[in-house]
């Protein structure tokens, strides 16, 4: 603390002189202070009522006051001018209290270890703390931050080091983790992003291609009509016209108009028949794409579209409907008689090579024997052909029974 401060400090209460008075003893302390000293030893004066007996608190020699108390005696006017003009100038150097104005720290409490005022004792939060000067809290404190070095330097803080690079050595690998499942990510998606553009395309290409199909189907249909009704259009006007004709001009284009009309009445006229497309958008997306994966996605195909004529529903008289079913027994009827024709061939087929192989045995030399495998050979092959007929027919019968 600068020595000027201290000059400036009373004693008992370590702040900055307040109204300071001087004792016969040369001494100065605060008014209040030797107030407070003066009732607290009252009880020495009760039995000479003219005098008050005071105890110096530095120098501990007893001073006797007027009655009249401690107003009694002079103030130190010298250092009161001291103290205003003190006050009155800025001191960077000085650390002031900040609950109490312009009051230094001068004063170190032991129990809270942190300096404090002199008001900070008297009327403040350390009031009857223990208390030591600076000088002697320093030295008591002076080697502790030799002792507070060697503890921020031993082996925890070693092992504090490691443990920070071995941290930041699992962030920094953490942080590679991440960015190469951002990698991951962002490739993973720009390949399905680039599949499903693809097949988008692909989805467009082929409505494109239907159109182009439609294009085709109408197009011509629609340029033939419009070219009837064009001549349509034109015979009207003429018509229109010969009738403001002479007679000799009118019956000079009459039989031309008219056959004209004629010919162009028997041009045939196109069925109009609705297109199908097939299939439909909208049916493989909610049925076959709803349904797949992401990942196989790369491995739907995208089907070629077509047109077909719309088939329209069939009103079908009673009769009609006798006659279809008359057709579909006499089918069956047909298919049946021919398999049963089929089947008792292939029975005496059987027999019949077994004859012949036992009158060769029996009757027939080595030359005829050639003639009979040749023979049997070929009613194999007959047994094959009459098979797969077979076989053929029955297919044909179920077919006709589905429908």
């Amino acid at each position: 603390m600068h020595n000027f401060e201290e000059e400036l400090t009373c004693p008992i209460c370590y702040s900055i002189f307040e109204d300071p008075r001087v004792l016969p003893c040369s001494h100065t302390f605060c008014r209040n202070c030797l107030e407070n000293i003066l009732q607290a030893s009252g009880n020495f004066y009760i039995w000479r009522p003219l005098r008050i007996p005071l105890k110096c608190p530095n120098c501990r020699s007893i001073i006797e006051i007027a009655p009249t108390g401690i107003e009694s005696l002079p103030v130190n006017f010298a250092l009161r001018a001291i103290i205003e003009k003190y006050q009155q100038e800025d001191h960077p150097d000085i650390v002031t209290c900040p609950e109490h104005y312009r009051q230094p720290l001068n004063v170190y409490c032991l129990l809270d270890k942190k300096l404090v005022c002199g008001h900070c004792l008297t009327i403040g939060q350390h009031h009857g703390h223990p208390i030591d000067d600076l000088q002697s809290a320093y030295f008591k404190e002076k080697d502790t931050p030799q002792k507070l070095l060697e503890q921020l330097t031993d082996t925890h803080w070693t092992d504090l080091t490691h443990l920070i690079e071995k941290l930041e050595e699992q962030k920094s690998h953490s942080e590679k983790m991440v960015q190469g499942d951002k990698e991951v990510v962002l490739q993973y998606f720009k390949e399905l992003n680039d599949t499903l553009e693809q097949k988008k395309k692909s989805f467009l290409t082929a409505l494109c291609d239907v159109g182009n199909l439609i294009n085709q189907e109408y197009t011509p249909q629609i340029e033939r009509m419009k070219e009837i009704r064009e001549q349509q259009l034109e015979l009207m006007t003429l018509t229109t016209s010969l009738q403001e004709e002479s007679a000799l001009k009118f019956l000079e284009k009459v039989d031309d108009v008219r056959q004209r009309v004629e010919i162009l009445k028997q041009r045939p006229l196109p069925e109009v028949q609705p297109v199908e497309i097939y299939p439909r958008v909208s049916q493989i997306l909610k049925e076959e794409w709803s349904r797949t994966e992401i990942g196989q996605i790369k491995n739907v195909l995208i089907p070629k579209m077509k047109i077909s004529p719309k088939r329209m529903p069939c009103s079908w008289s009673d009769k009609d409907e006798k006659e279809i079913e008359f057709f579909k027994i006499l089918n069956i009827v047909v298919v049946t008689l021919i398999s049963v024709i089929l089947m008792s061939i292939l029975f005496f087929n059987q027999h019949i090579i077994t004859f012949l192989n036992e009158i060769t045995l029996i009757w027939f030399s080595e030359a005829s024997l050639s003639v009979y495998q040749s023979l049997s050979n070929n009613l194999h092959e007959v047994k094959n052909i009459l098979c797969h007929i077979f076989y053929l027919l029955t297919e044909f019968m179920w077919k006709i029974v589905s429908h």
